[in-house]
């Protein structure tokens, strides 16, 4: 009983063992896409608190924040078009502008490459960065 209580004590294996076990009784059912949806939009709330919670406590809202938001969420309806709605195939390239469905992927991955070069100026160019990059300056004189 002991090692039971050590082994959940660390987060990580308390998580893992949560998503085994959620992703078996999830494929057991079949409701394996199901969960993964849930679940992003899950995480779209968590993200939405924590934007409120900094607007709150610490009187602004941090940009990188609402970007993963944006970007969990892009995630999510990219998943439902491919998986759920598009049951075509691909055999050339034409094909890819074939229907309405094909342009919503094309439309989400564009959304999707330009949120991610969006995170990555976002952090880049944080203020907290820059802070932690003079802190260090600092120290090493």
């Amino acid at each position: 009983m002991e090692n039971v209580k050590l082994f959940f004590q660390n987060r990580l294996n308390l998580e893992v063992f949560l998503a085994a076990v959620l992703l078996l009784i999830a494929s057991i059912f079949g409701f394996i896409m199901e969960v993964v949806i849930y679940a992003l939009y899950f995480m779209i709330f968590l993200e939405i608190v924590r934007v409120l919670r900094g607007f709150i406590y610490e009187n602004r809202v941090k940009l990188r924040i609402l970007i993963d938001i944006f970007i969990i969420l892009a995630l999510r309806e990219f998943i439902v078009n491919v998986v759920k709605i598009n049951k075509e195939e691909f055999n050339s390239i034409f094909d890819v502008f074939a229907s309405s469905t094909n342009y919503h992927i094309l439309i989400f991955s564009g959304v999707l490459v330009f949120l991610f070069v969006l995170r990555f100026l976002a952090k880049v160019t944080s203020p907290d960065e820059y802070y932690n990059k003079n802190c260090e300056k600092t120290n090493e004189v």
